[in-house]
């Protein structure tokens, strides 16, 4: 035995060399992993998704209802500001689902439950753990110096665990987090179509808004000329002085009709703007321009179509219930809750592992052996909860009021989703009704304008019906155009409300 065998001084051998090859490789491995995840490289490809719990509709995204594809996002940046490119609804849809942080969100939350997923399937594999340390041990007697001793060299420590049987845990947390995918999933859609009412309602809001403020532009337009020719009338002394201070009065009514309903077109495209994802800064800068004849007169025989077209509330109600998306949701977060509570039930059932451990040179966190040594334990172990305090029984009685919350929320969202059916069905049938009845008023309202114009011109009638007629022309102009506004867009929210609008309704509205 030599003097360094007598101290007990320890060499690394050829496996020492070979553990600690493998685990740097597997160390640097792991930094050309992160370095080509950051660069954006293909190295961690494979490693990306290895039980399969990514959705599909992360990579091909989601489609409405009645699509072929997912909406386009505008490449773009005019964003309906310049006379050749105006807003149409369509883009205005686009551009609503593509920067809503509410639509972000629900994306974002798909990614988060399809990773919790994938940690309830690694529950199911085993785990190995492995570590390498360089220790220097030195063990000195006071008494005896010469009995004294020092040691250097590597330890290894390996290890296995795997679960091979339990009663249900890893099921229901599986269970569980399967059906909150669903419900993520669910939620985004449930999240577009409320993005979709949104921008929807605001798009036809502004539309209402630009064509009552044109029926204002031609009111004081027509109270300007109408004082113009009362002027002409007094200075041939045909009408009287009272006239044209009437008239004037008319005018300046209408003007300040025309600043309001200005001032209310304005607000109507900064909600429009904020609806459709821009920055309120943008609007100054470039002004949303709209489509001149979005709200163009229907065709002869379209009032009728719709009309009958238009399904009972039944219908509307029964097909909310079945495919509207947030009710899909809460009814996953039910199922997810139930599997919670099986899953905290079955925690406190006995569990059966496969262990296995390789020690060399020592054991974790002790000293070094002064002898070289390797060690290999292979067992199996049996779990059996005895007590824990009672920790057991709350953790379900937690489990289960959130069951409880999870159906009422499901009632609650039943509740709201068919309110929103009613109250958009009735919105529908009353804009239908309403478009026949301002056609009429519209028609009464010209035909009386040019008879009192022919009148007064005649010395047949005065100044004040004349700008009566004026007035309720003016009136029913502005009506005809928010009939128009509120049945296109009730229509379409009708749909929307039910689950089931995509962007080809929209192209076909």
């Amino acid at each position: 035995m030599n003097a360094e065998q007598k101290k007990g001084r320890l060499r690394p051998t050829a496996k020492d060399s070979a553990l600690a090859c493998v685990l740097a490789a597997a160390c640097a491995g792991n930094l050309a992993a992160a370095a080509g995840e950051l660069h954006g490289t293909s190295l961690v490809d494979p490693f990306q998704d290895p039980l399969h719990v990514r959705p599909a509709a992360l990579d091909t995204g989601v489609a409405l209802p009645g699509d072929s594809a997912p909406p386009a996002c505008p490449m773009d940046d005019r964003h309906g500001t310049d006379a050749e490119h105006p807003l149409t609804l369509d883009r205005a849809v686009d551009l609503a689902l593509c920067r809503s942080p509410q639509v972000r969100a629900a994306w974002a939350a798909i990614k988060v439950q399809a990773a919790t997923l994938g940690e309830a399937r690694a529950a199911y594999w085993p785990t190995l753990n492995a570590s390498v340390a360089r220790q220097h041990t030195q063990t000195r007697y006071p008494d005896s110096p010469g009995a004294s001793t020092s040691a250097s060299g590597h330890t290894g420590y390996l290890s296995t665990s795997w679960r091979l049987l339990d009663f249900g845990t890893r099921a229901a947390q599986r269970e569980a987090a399967g059906q909150s995918l669903v419900a993520a999933l669910a939620s985004h859609d449930a999240a577009l179509q409320k993005t979709l009412s949104s921008v929807i309602g605001a798009y036809f809001d502004a539309l209402a808004a630009e064509g009552g403020m044109r029926a204002r532009d031609q009111a004081s337009q027509l109270a300007q000329s109408t004082l113009e020719a009362t002027r002409r009338r007094e200075q041939r002394g045909v009408a009287p002085m009272s006239d044209a201070l009437q008239a004037g009065t008319a005018l300046a009514k209408a003007r300040l009709a025309q600043q309001r309903a200005t001032g209310d077109y304005r607000k109507a495209l900064s909600v429009l703007t904020y609806a459709i994802g821009l920055a309120p800064a943008s609007l100054a800068a470039a002004p949303i321009r709209l489509v001149d004849n979005e709200l163009a007169e229907p065709a002869d025989g379209s009032e009728l179509q719709a009309r009958e077209a238009m399904n009972e509330l039944a219908q509307w109600m029964a097909q909310a219930q079945a495919r509207h998306p947030a009710i899909a949701a809460a009814r996953a977060q039910l199922a997810a809750s139930e599997a919670r509570v099986a899953a905290a039930r079955a925690e406190g059932l006995p569990t059966l592992d496969l262990t296995g451990n390789f020690y060399q040179n020592g054991y974790p966190n002790q000293g070094l052996q002064l002898n070289r040594s390797q060690v290999t334990t292979v067992g199996v172990v049996l779990s059996i909860p005895l007590f824990e305090g009672f920790a057991r029984t709350y953790k379900i009685r937690g489990a289960q009021a959130q069951t409880e919350q999870s159906e009422a929320q499901l009632a609650d969202t039943r509740n709201q989703v068919l309110m929103e059916v009613v109250k958009a069905h009735a919105d529908a049938v009353s804009a239908l009704g309403n478009l026949e009845s301002s056609q009429t008023l519209m028609n009464a309202a010209q035909a009386s304008v040019a008879s009192s114009q022919r009148r007064y011109a005649g010395g047949a009638a005065d100044i004040l019906e004349l700008l009566a007629t004026q007035s309720t022309l003016a009136d029913a102009q502005q009506e005809r155009v928010r009939c128009l506004a509120e049945w296109r867009s009730a229509r379409l929210r009708l749909v929307a409300s039910a689950g089931a609008l995509g962007r080809q309704a929209v192209l076909k509205r």
